[in-house]
């Protein structure tokens, strides 16, 4: 693909490859523990080699995943600060579903929507995290009563995580040009223009009174 040099830079390098690593991670994650939650499910066992080798597999992706996602946590955090302008967005949110984004108020580098995304989604690692080391018999030996609850929890904030990143990639196919942010690291002008206003620009050095 031939890129505008025009074009603004995004995402470096080892933006994208942290962001690749959490998604690959937790696709694995979802596959095998989707397998071991129900029998359904069982079929994704044939992945990765054996039933054995789901229950072994599954606690390690998870723990790289969490390990990757906090890296990048601690990257972006201070840009997913959320602010009155987010807010005022996302009371706004249902105009641009239905097609209509002048209204919207300009947004930095991420919009409300990704700002509120960006911290459920690390409330919901963090749960899986402890959750699940209370399960994980390999290493930890707490009691059954523990493991019960932790279990449950870990179920339902997995399926909740589900649910939140399929919203991710779906925004992601839905707003054009966004894609190829996370392939090569850079956006067209335009695009930045229609949806990160205040980003674009700063970026261009035009003057920002709006948070990032």
């Amino acid at each position: 693909m031939i890129r505008d040099p025009n074009d603004l830079q995004r995402y470096t390098a080892s933006d994208r490859v942290i962001h690749w690593i959490v998604g690959i991670c937790f696709i694995l994650a979802g596959l095998s523990g989707l397998a071991l939650f129900h029998p359904a499910f069982w079929p994704f066992t044939l992945l990765f080699g054996s039933s054995t080798w789901t229950r072994i597999l599954h606690p390690y992706f998870g723990l790289i995943m969490t390990l990757s996602f906090l890296l990048m946590a601690l990257r972006f955090w201070q840009l997913n600060r959320m602010n009155q302008i987010d807010w005022a967005w996302l009371r706004r949110v249902g105009e641009m579903v239905d097609g209509d984004d002048h209204n919207m108020p300009e947004q930095g580098k991420y919009n409300g929507g990704q700002k509120l995304l960006f911290w459920l989604l690390l409330f919901g690692t963090i749960l899986l995290l402890f959750s699940g080391i209370v399960i994980w018999r390999a290493w930890f030996h707490f009691e059954i009563g523990q493991v019960r609850l932790a279990s449950v929890v870990h179920a339902a904030v997995a399926a909740v995580m589900i649910g939140l990143i399929m919203v991710h990639v779906y925004a992601s196919i839905w707003v054009k040009g966004t894609i190829r942010a996370m392939w090569y690291g850079t956006v067209t002008r335009a695009w930045a223009r229609q949806h990160h206003l205040a980003w674009y620009r700063q970026m261009l050095g035009l003057g920002n009174s709006q948070p990032r």
